[in-house]
Formats: structure tokens, sequence, C-alpha cells
């Protein structure tokens, strides 16, 4: 009874079954089956390869929400040479609350000289070259946010030659924390004072003709320091043709949180727009001579986020891959043997169809001669 069970769920079993298998007696191979056939393995193996260079490699995606945190402070890494003596100079910021920022908090002064050692401008050259491919195509900072903290520290290196030239300019580097409202980075001439009605700078004792605001943007970067991160200023070299010239940047900061499968750190992007000019009180062109710092803080922030392609994901796309070419080739296959064997058959007919005969009045018989006995003799 048992047996007789199983035998019917075995037959009922082969029923259901889907792929039926056809004896290969009865299986015809050609030479052109065989060569859509390599074809075909050829293309699958192909694009499986790409398939798994896509599943391997991973994308960075965007995220935009409001940024509710007003109450933190915001982190400013400054490393800027002016070619000045450092007992000229001064560096603050003044916020739009009228807070001033103590430049002996975070900030460094040390004597250096302006030139660059032929390292050092190599150096500079590279990270120009980088920053002018970063304006004309976006999608680098993404290899850029991938390589935080693997890629080599884009840092100045230090000079590789004892120069015995004395020092002629001001490296002024470190960090500053601020209020998270827009402000004002600024270095002008004479060291910043305490006011009543905000800040002054002592520059009566300074020489114009000493004035030279000549500056090199080492690196500036808002929020935590990230090594590897390329900053839209790092790099930037300017040269004052006047003795009385301002610079000025205007900074649009835009916090973000970056997670990586190397790295979780929230850190600030910032795009900026430059301008600079003589100061001439009679042409109508006033101001104070300095480097100026205009920063404002974006009430939106960006979450960038690496992503991966999942598992299962691969697999269905590489079953679709698989299944399409086998369907697409053996459609192809079947067409193509069908044109060819109608082309064949019309060959063949043609081959076996007698000359016409010619009658009396110009027409030509078509139609083919009875045999008879009498004609096989």
């Amino acid at each position: 009874m048992r047996r007789l069970n199983r035998k019917k769920t075995l037959n009922l079993m082969k029923e259901l079954d889907a792929f039926p298998k056809v004896p290969e007696s009865y299986v015809e191979t050609s030479a052109s089956g065989g060569t859509v056939s390599l074809i075909a393995f050829t293309t699958i193996a192909f694009l499986t390869i790409m398939e798994f260079t896509v599943y391997r490699d991973t994308w960075m995606k965007y995220e935009y929400e409001v940024d509710k945190d007003f109450t933190s402070k915001l982190r400013i890494n400054i490393d800027i040479t002016v070619a000045m003596r450092c007992q000229y100079v001064g560096a603050d910021v003044l916020d739009l609350a009228e807070t001033m920022v103590a430049s002996a908090d975070g900030l460094i002064y040390e004597p250096v000289v302006f030139d660059l050692s032929p390292q050092q401008k190599e150096w500079q050259r590279m990270l120009q070259l980088i920053q002018s491919r970063l304006q004309e195509e976006h999608s680098l900072q993404d290899v850029i946010f991938k390589s935080a903290f693997k890629s080599a520290s884009t840092a100045l290196p230090p000079r590789e030659d004892n120069s015995l030239e004395s020092p002629d300019a001001c490296r002024i580097h470190g960090h500053l924390y601020v209020n998270k409202v827009a402000g004002n980075f600024h270095i002008t001439v004479g060291k910043a004072i305490p006011h009543p009605r905000g800040h002054a700078h002592l520059a009566a004792l300074v020489s114009h003709e000493s004035y030279n605001f000549s500056h090199r943007i080492d690196h500036l970067s808002f929020g935590e320091l990230i090594p590897g991160i390329i900053n839209p200023l790092d790099g930037t070299e300017k040269i004052a043709s006047d003795h009385n010239q301002m610079f000025q940047y205007f900074i649009t900061v835009v916090p973000t949180k970056l997670h990586t499968y190397k790295i979780s750190a929230e850190t600030h992007q910032f795009s900026v727009t430059e301008r600079e000019r003589v100061i001439n009180h009679a042409a109508g062109s006033h101001g104070v001579s300095g480097i100026f710092m205009k920063y404002d803080i974006s009430s939106l922030m960006v979450t960038v986020t690496e992503e991966h392609m999942p598992f299962w994901q691969f697999l269905v796309r590489l079953c679709g891959i698989i299944g399409g070419i086998f369907s697409t080739t053996g459609i192809l296959h079947g067409f193509g043997r069908f044109v060819a064997e109608v082309i064949f058959c019309r060959f063949r007919l043609g081959s076996y169809r007698s000359p016409s005969d010619p009658l009396p009045d110009g027409h030509t018989s078509n139609h083919l001669p009875l045999t008879t006995d009498n004609s096989t003799h």
C-alpha cells in the first residue's frame, strides 16, 4: 500500500515537472547552433564580470533636512600665510551678535618665508589641478568622500631645504570656536583690541608702505577636521597689486553628516565667491585693507551616506542577464534558421525547374512533358 501511494506521488510530481527532459537521441546539433551558443556564453561571461564590478562598487546618497541645531559651536580650521610680519597683522572673528573671538585662544602666529620650496610648489600645483577638476566634474567629490582618512594628507608639506632667508611672512594657523551664526573672520593691519561698540585694530603705528596682503590659503574648513577632504579654498594664492588692497571671500556653510564604510563624522561643506579691489577713497572705493571672509550658515543640513547594492538584488540582476541572453539568442537563432531554410528551398526549386518550350505564337509553355512507357525505351 505504501509503495502504491509512493508511486502515485512520484507520478504526480512527474506530471508537474515544468522542465521535461528530451532524450539525447532526439537532440539535433548544428554548427550554427554551436556558434550562437559560443557567442551567448561569451556575452554572459562578460556581462557577469561587469555586473560583479557594479556590485562591488558603492555610491553616495544625498538627503536634505532642516538643521535644528543652533546652540552648538562651529569650529573654524585655519592655515593662512600672509606676506607681512607677524607683529603687523591681527586676526579675529566678529559675528552678527557682535561677539568677538580673541585670536589668542586657538590661533598661532608663526614667522615664515612666503615663497615656497620646489617640493611645496609641486604640492600647490597638484592641489590647484585637483580644484580645477572638481569645478568641472562634481562627481569627483564622491570619490573624495569615500577616500577620506585613506588618502594622503592634504596639508602643506614642510620645507625640505634649510632656507637662510629671514622670515618675511606670517603663517596664521589653528582653530577657533564661534557661534553658529553668520560672522566675519578677517586678517588686517594691527592687533585686535576689544571695544565697547565692537572692536578695533591698532593700525596707526604701521606704515602704509609695509602693507602687503598677498596671501596663500593652505587650508580653510568648518567643523570636524577630516584628513583627505579637499576644501574649495585649499591651495588658493593671491598676489596684491597695491598696498591698500582688500580681498573678500563670501562663504556659505552647509552642515554635513558624512557616513561611509570607513568613517562617520559631522563636518561642513561650503561654497565661496571671491572679490578683490584696491582701496581708494578719492575714487569712491572705501573700506579697510585686509583679508575678509564673511560666512553664513545654511538652514539646510545634508546627510551623505555611502550605499551598496544588496546581494539579493545582485542575484536577481544576474538571473535576468543569463535568462535574457539565452532567450534572445534562441529567438535570433530560430529566426535566422527559418530565413536560411526559406532561401535554400527556393534555390533548390529553381534548380530543378526545366527550361520553357517556345510556342508558335511566341508564348512559352511552363508545363513539364509527360513521361510514358514508350519514351523510356
